[in-house]
Order: structure tokens, then sequence, then C-alpha cells
């Protein structure tokens, strides 16, 4: 969840803000029956909302309002007159009017597809999407200004008098209420940005330039900033589906929304100079990704003027209790609508109830100085934009007097002059300790870092109980280098192992980075097929708790790597690197020999190898923050992988044993598939020239623990297959609940449906062959390619995934496994 609900509780800050004006209740019917999207406006102004399904209604003002307009087709339009001050619990019951009540039905039950005039309008918005906003011209430039906001929520007197804020009680002295909800809420981060955004349609190409930035109290974490933006990616309403949150909303505009949503003509009326109709629209079917509201759509162009959209209240997402967009438009001339305000809301919490506590997060984005047709050349695109300047996260009170786009209200002025306060207050700093521990794994001390404390304990059948502790430098987000290590100890080896590596930042603009490393210590080869360059890197195989079968085939390992790497271009690195490795049997029933002679009658047990490689990468779409020589992955799991690594391996040098060439690549490619969920495909191929012993070979990696481990095959035990060519794909699935939703009792549970398949083709040489002297029986998926599949069900009590696994063939291998499952553990939208 990019650490939201960590560093959501990190921020206690609040400030002053009434609003004149409350008013809450709920309409029904003259027998009690809540109705759902009745217009609620205060008497004579703009100023108004609708009803939620459940006839709830919210709306503040600043101004002082005598008297409410409650209107509903199919019922006689009632004035409420309001007292000064709030009005707050109001039932507001609407009489029936006799001409109209076969009106009414259309908006509580299932809505026609045939002789429907909303829909009807629909089409034509389908038809006219693509002439609406940019997409219309060939160049693009405007200026871009974001505000961000955190709040917590549903305040209580519960809440104030927990010890949890000892020391900080006067951050509740004075409280705001949200304007969607009426519930009342204490501000705890805000961020502004205001950037200039320059496209090219004609080539996709698309460049954003940050003017400045500020927020309250951490103005220099970008991690954190670019984390809690990562929560609601920027929509198209005219997309099908709308993506955020790891999901795939159905848009109610969406050329197939006629299936999943009924439409109601509601109204027409001027806006400004331009004639539009009102069309309502709801869900057709429960615990579907789907919304409520209505939209403003233009009688001649098609394109919307503006729209709300507030989550169904069953969608099956979790730790979300709403979500409410506003998106507002403007005329450029009589074909071109721009945007000029995009407003996101999102209710957080624990539990999925109505009074739950939790926080708000609030993003509105504001449009202006729109430019077109200036072409600006491929140089300007692609020249890199991550050199850091400070200057722009302190920019002076003048600068956001001309770019602010929208006013700060009281309460988030406030935010930067009570998180000052905050940071001197004990209570808060042991706040800020706790989760920002919990959310990095790392405890912070000083310029130091100690950690993670997630691998702190582990255990393999050579080390036994194994202890871990380790930490890094860290200065700063931006620091320019950086030193890691660690220390562990196995309680039956009596034996201790060390892993150290630094790295540093040579040249910013190119990200020119030289990086270095030795470890030695107990390590489960082939767990991967594709060569790891992370000299510190560790798999949960090698120190499993639980396993299935033996996991005695361990080796011992003296790994030192320097290497060089530079990024040309945006997301784009190539890196030459040269390591040397010791490898040697760590279990006495496990056998790394080979024969060094071509009669074959002498072996030896160690293998010493010098290795040169060069290693191409490339990652479109992938978004970092941070300028320093570790960066942090904003938008981890949506985007593309491209690796190829190409390295030889010298025989002699530092008396290395062995001559070969071995080419390796790998593709990952996660997408959304419309409302069906998210797919993942990989693909791995590689093959070794030369001869070498079983150390060096490609080990098919199998699982032999009871979690999920990437791209490894849950049936296979290791070292099951050895190839030195290959060839892997593998496929899952997530419908994220699309088919249970279908399911009468079933859907209720929010549980989500995976799928999977993997496979793998392999050949080992006679040569090879002839080398080794393990005495394994080494076996390639040569005859056929093996394969396995899988069915899952994950959300289960809201973290936990479990799947089932079935072996495709190979059943005669030795201790083969026909069916196995596995868990995974984590937070997901």
């Amino acid at each position: 969840m990019k650490n939201f609900l960590a560093f959501s509780l990190l921020f206690l800050v609040s400030f002053f803000a009434f609003s004149q004006t409350r008013i809450e209740g709920k309409v029904v019917d003259e027998s009690g029956i809540p109705l759902p999207f009745v217009n609620v406006i205060f008497l004579n102004s703009s100023e108004g909302t609708t009803s939620s399904e459940n006839g709830d209604f919210y709306l503040e003002s600043k101004k002082s309002y005598k008297a409410l307009e409650i209107s509903y087709i199919g019922y006689t339009t009632l004035e409420v007159p309001l007292k000064n001050g709030d009005n707050l619990n109001l039932k507001v019951v609407l009489k029936e009017a006799s001409e109209s009540l076969d009106e009414v039905v259309i908006y509580r039950g299932k809505t026609s597809k045939k002789n429907n005039p909303a829909i009807d309008i629909l089409r034509k918005i389908w038809e006219n999407r693509r002439k609406n906003g940019v997409k219309e011209f060939d160049q693009y430039q405007y200026r871009r200004y974001e505000k961000l906001e955190f709040d917590l929520n549903s305040i209580d007197s519960a809440l104030v008098e927990s010890p949890i804020f000892n020391g900080m009680e006067f951050i509740f002295d004075d409280l705001d209420t949200n304007a969607f909800t009426g519930k009342a809420y204490l501000p705890i981060f805000l961020n502004e940005a205001v950037s200039k955004v320059y496209g090219d349609n004609t080539n996709g190409q698309l460049r954003e330039e940050l003017l400045g930035n500020k927020n309250s109290g951490f103005s220099k974490n970008q991690t954190l900033i670019s984390d809690l933006k990562d929560i609601y990616d920027e929509v198209d309403i005219y997309d099908n589906y709308l993506q955020f949150f790891d999901k795939s909303f159905i848009s109610p505009l969406s050329t197939t929304g006629v299936n999943n949503y009924n439409y109601v003509l509601r109204d027409s009326s001027f806006i400004g100079d331009k004639w539009c109709y009102n069309i309502l629209y709801y869900p057709r079917r429960k615990n579907e990704l789907t919304f409520s509201g209505d939209f403003w759509v233009n009688d001649t162009t098609w394109a919307v003027k503006k729209i709300n959209l507030e989550m169904d209240e069953s969608a099956n997402i979790n730790w979300v209790n709403g979500v409410y967009i506003e998106q507002e438009f403007d005329v450029l001339n009589d074909s071109v609508f721009l945007m000029t305000r995009d407003f996101f809301q999102a209710n957080f919490a624990l539990q999925k109830k109505k009074d739950a506590r939790g926080v708000y997060g609030k993003r509105t984005v504001l449009y202006d100085n729109y430019e077109f047709n200036k072409k600006k050349s491929a140089e300007f695109y692609n020249r890199p934009l991550n050199k850091f300047q400070e200057t722009k996260y302190d920019k002076s009170d003048e600068f956001w007097a001309e770019n602010r786009l929208e006013s700060l209200n009281g309460d988030e002025r406030g935010v930067y002059d009570l998180i000052d306060t905050l940071q001197t207050v004990k209570a808060f700093n042991r706040i800020y300790d706790v989760t920002t521990t919990l959310a990095t794994g790392y405890i912070e001390l000083n310029d130091f870092d100690f950690g993670p404390i997630y691998s702190t304990v582990g255990f393999n059948d050579v080390e036994g109980l194994r202890l871990r502790a380790g930490g890094r430098t860290y200065f700063g987000f931006n620091d320019l280098w950086r030193l890691e290590g660690y220390g562990a100890y196995g309680f039956k080896d009596n034996q201790f192992k060390y892993g150290i590596s630094g790295k540093v930042l040579l040249d910013r603009r190119s990200r020119l980075t030289l990086s270095g490393g030795n470890r030695r210590d107990i390590e489960q080869l082939g767990t991967n097929l594709t060569n790891s360059t992370d000299v510190l890197g560790r798999s949960l195989a090698s120190s499993s708790l639980i396993n299935v079968g033996n996991n005695d085939k361990l080796s011992s390992i003296n790994l030192s790597v320097l290497a060089l790497e530079i990024e040309p271009f945006k997301n784009f690195t190539f890196r030459v690197g040269a390591s040397y490795r010791f490898l040697k049997p760590a279990s006495p029933t496990f056998s790394l020999d080979y024969y060094t002679d071509e009669a074959r009658t002498q072996t030896a047990s160690n293998i010493n190898q010098t290795e040169i490689s060069t290693i191409v990468s490339f990652t479109p779409g992938r978004e970092t923050s941070g300028y320093g020589v570790e960066r942090n992955v904003v938008n981890e799991g949506d985007f593309p992988t491209f690796f190829l690594n190409y390295s030889v391996g010298v025989k002699d040098y530092f008396n290395s044993d062995f001559n070969y060439k071995k080419v390796q690549l790998f593709y990952n490619q996660p997408w959304m598939v419309g409302g069906f969920g998210k797919a993942n495909f990989s693909l791995e191929a590689g093959k070794t020239f030369g001869e070498v012993p079983l150390g060096l070979l490609n080990v098919v990696p199998g699982n032999q623990t009871y979690f999920q481990l990437f791209n490894t095959f849950s049936l296979l035990n290791f070292y099951e297959f050895v190839t030195d060519t290959y060839a892997a794909v593998h496929f899952e699935h997530n419908f994220n609940g699309r088919l249970f939703s279908r399911v009468p009792l079933l859907r209720d549970l929010n549980l989500r449906e995976i799928v999977g398949v993997k496979g793998v083709w392999g050949e080992l040489s006679d040569d090879n062959k002839r080398l080794d002297a393990s005495g394994l029986e080494l076996i390639a998926p040569s005859n056929e390619p093996y394969y396995e599949y899988s069915v899952g069900i994950g959300n289960i009590l809201k973290f936990i995934r479990i799947d089932a696994h079935f072996r495709g063939n190979y059943f005669n291998n030795v201790d083969a496994r026909s069916f196995g499952v596995t868990a995974a553990f984590g937070f997901h939208f």
C-alpha cells in the first residue's frame, strides 16, 4: 500500500477553520423509505449536493443561508427553513406528486437499455470523446498546481483522550468538518507543487518540470511525497476503465457502461452559455468496481462539462471506505473542452464500516495557462530532469501567492505552522520513530539506520537457528554515497557470516555510479534463473523457518563485486561489472564436485571463478523519487522490465577455473485487463557456451518453502532440473473478485480469484554432464517442457492469499511432488 497507512499516522497537526453553515440529514418518502440521488441545495444559490443511496446528505458553506431546497423527480419540491449555525440530524419527508409517479421507478431499479434518452446521449459521447481536451492538438503546454492533503477523520472524545496523544492534546483544540462526509477531521499533512507540463501528441512525448514544492515539515522527503501522491493516478473519464489503487474501475462513460450502470436523463439547463444535459447513473450490481453520481454534457459537442463519481459502497476494495471524484472542464472553443479542476478524496480505514476511524486523502489539481501547437525539439523532451535543485523546495511566499491557483483555507495554512511545533514534542517523535520503523524496516539512529529488522531470524539445515543484524549509513534521502552491511551467526554450524557493500554517485546528470562489495555467507543457489547484481542479496529459500523436505543443498559463497553503471536515458541503464566468487558445499550431504582431468579420475569440490558482465536494463514508465545514489521506485509493479546480460568467465585470472560465455534475457510485463483484473507475464531465456560444473550451471528454480517466491516453480525441489540452455514463462491473472462478485453469498466475502500457469524447457549438454561428479542425477526438461498450474484465493481476511499448485508432468522424478500449497501475506487495496 505504498506505506500509506503507516505514514498517515506520523503527522499530527491541526488549525482553525469553522464553516458557518452545516447541514446533515436524511431524505425519505412518506413510507419512511430512503430516497437516493435527491437534489439538496441552499435556496437561491448554486451550492448543493445529492443524497447518497441511503438517502443521507451533508452540506456545508462558509456563507449563511436561511433555507434548503430539496427536489426529486416524481415528488413535490420542498423548502426546509434553517436555523442559524448547524442543522444536524434533519429528517426530510418528500411527498409524491401523483402526476409523475411513473418517473420514480427509474431511480430505484434497473433502467432499460432500449429507448433510453440517457443512453442515446451516451452514444454521442462515445462518438466524440477523442475530440475533447489536449488530444485535439499536436502539441500542448500548461501550468499545473497540485495540493495533496491527509486528514485524521472521525475525531471523537475517545480518540482525544487516548494515551497515544499524551503531550499533544493541544492539536485537538480546533477541528474542521469534511464537506462531503460531515465527519470531524484533523489535517495531518499538506503538500503543494507547481509544475509546467509539455506534451507532443505526434510522438507521445511528455515532460513535466517542477517549479516549486512545499509541504508541512518534510520538505525534502521525496519518498514520502511520492508514495502519498501515488495512491491516486490521474484519470481520463473518457477511458473505459479508471485505474487507481491498483484496480480498474469501470467508467460511467465506458462503451461497456450500459452493462454495469443504470442511466437516467434527469435535467437540462444552461451552464455558462452552453446548454447541457444532466445524466444520473448508479450501479446495476453490487461488489463491482463502479460509481454512483451524475454528469453534465454539452448538447452540441457532447463534451462533459462537469462530472462527479462516488465509489459504490459494496466495491471489492480494501482499506477504502469511500472515494469521491469531481472533474470540471472549461470551453476553449465550440469543439474543445479542457480540464480546469480535478478533485479526488478517499477515506482510508482499517474497518469496512461507515463510522470507522481512518484517514482522508484529498488531492486537488488545477490547470491554467494552456498553450497549443508550440513544437519543442526532441532534445527538449529527452533532457534529463533528475538534477535535484533545493531552491525548488524553498520558494518564497511571493512565489506561492502568484502560483497557488486555489487559496488555502485556515486549517491548511495552520498545518505549516503547527507541524514545526509538533516536531519539538517528545510524544510526536515517539510515534514518528515507531511508525517509520514499521514502514521501512529500519530503526533510525542519527546518521545510521539499523536493520532490516524483518530478516533478523532464520533457519536452515546447515546453520540451524540463524540470527542476523545489519544497517546502513543514512544522512539524508539524497545521499551521494551509502555503505551497507550485516553480520550473521548460525548456532548449528557455529560460523560467523557477513556482507558489506558501498556505492557512490559520481555524476548526477548521467547517474554514473560506482559500486562494490563482498559477501561470505550460506546460500541456496538456483533460486532464480536471471543473475542478481545485488552483492547483499539473499533469498527466503536460504533461511525459511518451514520447508518441504530436506533443505541441505546449500553452498558457502565468498563473492566480491565491482561495477560501474550509467543511465544515459531515462530508465535505461548500462552496467559493466567484474565479480570473483569462491563456492564450496556447505553440507556434508551435498556436493558440487566436478572432474578435473579427461580420464575422469580426479575431482575438485571448490570453484574459483572470475566473471566480467555487461548488463542492459530498460524500465519504461518507471517513476522514481529522489536524486541520490539510491532512489525510491514510486509505481512498483506497474511498468515492464527488459533485462539483457552478457557475461564471460575468464580462466586463470585470480586462479579462476573456467572459460565460458553466457547470455541471459528477462522480460516482465504487468498489465490491467480492463475490468477483469490484473495479469503479469514474464519470460526468461539463456544459454551458457562452454563446459562448466554444477555450481555455474542454470538451475531451474524450485521452491521447497510454503511461501510464494517470485518466478520459482512451486512443485520443483532444489536441483530437480539443471540446464545450460533454457526458456521459461510465467503467467498469472488476478480477477480481483470479478467472478466471485456474481455468486450470491460468496460476493459478500470480497474474495479474489487467481489463476496461474508456468513452464520451462531446457537442455544440458553431454559435455557438462560428463564434467559433473556431484553424484546428483542431472536432468533437464528437454523431452517436453515442464509445467505446473495453480488456482488461488486472495484477500482472505484482507491480507492472506492461498494458492493450490498442480504438477503437469515429470511425475517419475525422484521425490516429485504432484500437489502443493503456498501462502502469501500482504496489504493490498
